[in-house]
Formats: C-alpha cells, structure tokens, sequence
C-alpha cells in the first residue's frame, strides 16, 4: 500500500494580504503609539464624531482632565501626525488626518479577515 501525501494545514498556507514595507510598518507604529493612552483614544474618538474642527476648550470637559494635560495629549497626537492644528486667535481647533486614519485602518482591516474563510 502507498502512502498518499497530507493536503498542506491551514496553518501553513500562505499570507493572502500583502504585507507592508518596513517604511510602512514604521510609519504605522508611530500612529499606533501615539495612541497608546486611553485619553488619546478618546480625543481620536471624540474628533471621529464631531462635525468638524473642534476647539481644546470643548475637549477638556468631556475628557474630565485638565487644559494642560488635554493640550499635552493633542501635541503627542499632532507630531504623530493624526491630528492637524488649526489657531484661531488664542483658541487652537483639532481635526483628524485622514490618510493617517487610513493608514491606520487598512493595517488593522478586521473586515477582510473576517470574509476568509474560518481555518
């Protein structure tokens, strides 16, 4: 009697998605990291939801923590580059970037993982 070769595990298949550059992949970890602060999230969060530009003297309240902390935060997620700042007077107001928010997305697209196939 011969022996018949396994057909090859589904853990050995090969990756479907294309992977990302090593430039890519770094310029995405530094987004990532950026938001490695629950406030962070919540600023990205409340910026996702808001209508447009929305002035660090609204933000405050709604984080329950100080202006200079919340203005510490900002800064941390403007040099990331997931914010812009926009100055108007002595008020500065804060949208998401929307190629980072991309960026951010596509590495982490659950939706395509989730059409595939269960293993």
């Amino acid at each position: 009697m011969g022996t018949s070769t396994p057909p090859p595990a589904s853990c050995c298949a090969p990756l479907g998605a294309s992977g990302l550059t090593d430039e890519d992949a770094r310029v995405t970890a530094e987004l990532f990291k950026a938001l490695a602060d629950p406030h962070r999230v919540r600023i990205v969060n409340l910026l996702a939801a808001a209508d447009g530009p929305v002035c660090v003297c609204d933000l405050t309240p709604r984080l329950g923590i100080g202006q200079s902390t919340v203005s510490h935060h900002l800064k941390k997620l403007v040099a990331a580059g997931l914010l812009h700042r926009e100055a108007r007077g002595t008020w500065s107001y804060y949208h998401l970037d929307a190629d980072a928010v991309e960026r951010l997305a596509s590495t982490a697209d659950l939706r395509a993982a989730a059409a595939r196939p269960a293993a």
